[in-house]
């Protein structure tokens, strides 16, 4: 895709996410992520008029004087996306891929979030960090997060952007990670490397929206700790081919993390069964463990609408906090 074709999508993408946003999207957004109520702002002496319940017995000890804590209303959030943009992701049977998908589904949340007067960062991922965006607030900060999606997924980058945008330090700790895990298959993901790139630059709570195909091992634990620290809401993309194949036939089927090849015939009743099967128990194995951790899981069909499964899970959150 050429930097002109990606400003075009840009603009579509812009045009269908900002409208659904505007009528269906922001309300339920607001509904769920409120931020964390009051908090610490300082401590000063007290006035007459000031309520007594804030006296900070401490400090007035301390000082000989009384002074009371001061709290403010916490309304921002500090929204995450990471977006899986492994070779898995490009896969699609409909009318767009998994990655086609994630960037809708990360226009659609950007967007919200700053509708919201909210802080929305991005990395993208896959075996390591592929770039990384600070949260920032703004509707033009929010689309050059989708521009990058854009981007990135297709493999283009221009200038600067070519390499990843890291901080000194995160290079060194992910060629750090790469030699540990040097045995992982090659284009695998690495969800745990992605989770914990985040603990590194995330000193304060944040929205963690998770966005993968999950096609990756091991990352349970470093998932586990992320959620005691971020409120981490895991987004699966699949794709209906992943559960049933048309009788097509003799096909050779690739494994795009690994490489692996695999000749199969899609006609036969044996096959086709197992691949359901297959696909129907990594999806409740998946939901098993986070509910386990009791986390939420949110999935999406690439070749559906990313805006209902978003709805019915903003609602339901909705539900669970009243």
């Amino acid at each position: 895709m050429l930097p002109a074709e990606i400003a075009q999508a840009v603009k579509r993408i812009q045009f269908i996410t900002g409208r659904q946003v505007s009528d269906v999207m922001a309300g339920a957004y607001l509904s769920v992520f409120k931020g964390r109520g009051m908090e610490f702002d300082e401590v000063r002496p007290y006035v007459p008029g000031d309520d007594i319940r804030a006296i900070d017995w401490n400090v007035t000890a301390r000082t000989g004087e009384p002074h009371i804590k001061r709290f403010v209303e916490e309304r921002e959030l500090t929204v995450m996306l990471l977006v899986d943009v492994s070779a898995s992701q490009d896969f699609g049977s409909g009318r767009r891929s998994k990655l086609e998908a994630a960037v809708e589904l990360s226009a659609l949340l950007a967007l919200s979030a700053v509708e919201n007067g909210d802080k929305v960062g991005l990395l993208l991922f896959h075996g390591g960090a592929d770039l990384y965006i600070p949260p920032r607030k703004g509707g033009k900060h929010a689309l050059r997060i989708v521009r990058e999606v854009l981007a990135r997924g297709q493999g283009v980058a221009e200038g600067p952007a070519k390499r990843p945008l890291l901080p000194a330090f995160a290079r060194r700790w992910f060629a750090k990670l790469q030699r540990v895990t040097r045995e992982a298959p090659r284009r695998s993901t690495s969800i745990a490397a992605a989770l914990e790139f985040c603990r590194q630059v995330l000193p304060r709570r944040a929205v963690l929206f998770l966005i993968s195909d999950f096609m990756d091992d091991g990352y349970l634990q470093v998932l586990r700790h992320a959620n005691r620290k971020h409120d981490v809401v895991a987004s699966l993309i699949t794709d209906p081919r992943e559960a049933d194949m048309p009788p097509a036939g003799l096909v050779t089927l690739e494994d795009a993390e690994t490489g692996a090849e695999r000749l199969v015939d899609t006609r036969s009743p044996a096959f086709r069964a197992e691949l359901a099967a297959r696909a129907a128990t990594r999806q409740q194995k998946l939901k098993d463990e986070l509910r386990a951790t009791g986390m939420d899981l949110v999935v999406f069909d690439a070749s559906q609408s990313m805006v209902d499964p978003l709805l019915r899970f903003f609602r339901e959150r909705e539900r669970r906090l009243r």
